[in-house]
């Protein structure tokens, strides 16, 4: 969906500004811009051959999806180059490479193949990003039920970083449910979103799904000073893991 102005018609069509009608709640027009997804448009990714980078069949194989998360879907893994290649979207950009990876708004893929969750991945991806999108995939089975990409707007909204809107607290009980299983070295970024998980820091999803901006502006603003006040302890824990770039704890997680 492209970028939409707050003093913009909302595109609801209610007549009103987007600022007073949808703004906080882009997920609900989302999802009425992806019930208009065809079938046709749906085929294009389910019909992309399944991928098997990394270490993702090892690990999709050792987890009972069902079990786990009691919902009956599977997960699904392919080629991000080729997803990003299709013609379905109005701006190819330049194609993906390296170790770059997305979870696909289900809704994408559902009026072809409703039994599976995609996840799109690159050649060369870390044991770290398979299992950050992983963790966001059984999140959205059996957890906040929220998917990744779709908080910027209400993080720009209420000027809090959009970290803190796109890992609720349950997701981080499955990154560090499955940093544990695997015995994955996590990279800085999602050491310090473990660290937050571990002294009970991150939003639920429950507070994020529901909108309600009071208490996540105010948990958003306790994990900013819990950052700040933890900072030497953090950056001895990340210094020496891949994608340190120096201290980042005293700014947005």
């Amino acid at each position: 969906m492209k970028k939409i102005g707050r003093n913009d018609p909302c595109p609801c069509g209610s007549g009103r500004k987007f600022k007073h009608c949808h703004l906080g709640r882009e997920d609900e027009l989302e999802q009425e811009v992806m019930n208009d997804f065809s079938l046709e448009m749906s085929e294009k990714i389910t019909r992309l051959p399944q991928v098997w980078y990394g270490r993702s069949r090892e690990i999709l194989d050792a987890l009972d999806i069902n079990k786990l998360t009691g919902s009956p879907m599977g997960i699904r893994f392919i080629d991000l180059k080729q997803y990003k290649g299709l013609d379905i979207f109005e701006s190819r950009g330049e194609a993906v490479e390296g170790t770059g990876s997305i979870v696909i708004n289900v809704l994408k893929t559902a009026k072809s193949d409703p039994h599976n969750l995609y996840i799109a991945l690159s050649p060369r991806l870390a044991d770290s990003t398979l299992i950050h999108q992983l963790a966001h995939g059984l999140d959205y089975l059996g957890g906040s039920k929220l998917l990744p990409g779709l908080a910027k707007p209400l993080s720009f909204d209420l000027g809090i970083p959009v970290e803190h809107l796109e890992h609720p607290h349950e997701f981080g009980y499955w990154l560090d449910y499955l940093q544990r299983a695997f015995d994955v070295e996590l990279d800085a970024d999602d050491k310090i979103i473990l660290y937050l998980y571990q002294h009970d820091m991150l939003i639920a999803g429950e507070d994020i799904a529901g909108q309600n901006r009071l208490i996540v502006k105010s948990k958003s603003e306790q994990i900013l000073r819990f950052l700040s006040e933890k900072s030497e302890e953090i950056d001895g824990l990340i210094c020496e893991l891949p994608g340190y770039i120096g201290s980042r704890v005293n700014k947005d997680e």
